[in-house]
């Protein structure tokens, strides 16, 4: 017994539009406060933006976790970064 299902492209786009993320339309004063909180990291020295992003990445790849402790690593990470 097959059960192949097939959707009309319509069908498929519209639930990928549903389903997709958007993203918030700000006003120019939220944005700009926005901007104003990025600054110190876009600013950022680029040792610090490595930390930064690596520090993001351990968060991300450990977020699966019920209790992830990335304490060490993220010691590790800095260690690395200012030897």
């Amino acid at each position: 017994m097959n059960m192949n299902l097939e959707y009309s492209q319509k069908l498929t786009t519209k639930i990928s539009t549903i389903l997709a993320e958007t993203h918030a339309k700000y006003d120019a004063k939220t944005q700009e406060k926005l901007n104003n909180i990025r600054e110190p990291i876009t600013n950022a020295p680029a040792e610090v933006k490595q930390i930064i992003g690596q520090v993001l990445q351990l968060e991300k790849d450990r977020l699966y976790k019920k209790t992830p402790r990335i304490n060490d690593d993220i010691l590790k990470i800095i260690k690395e970064a200012v030897q």
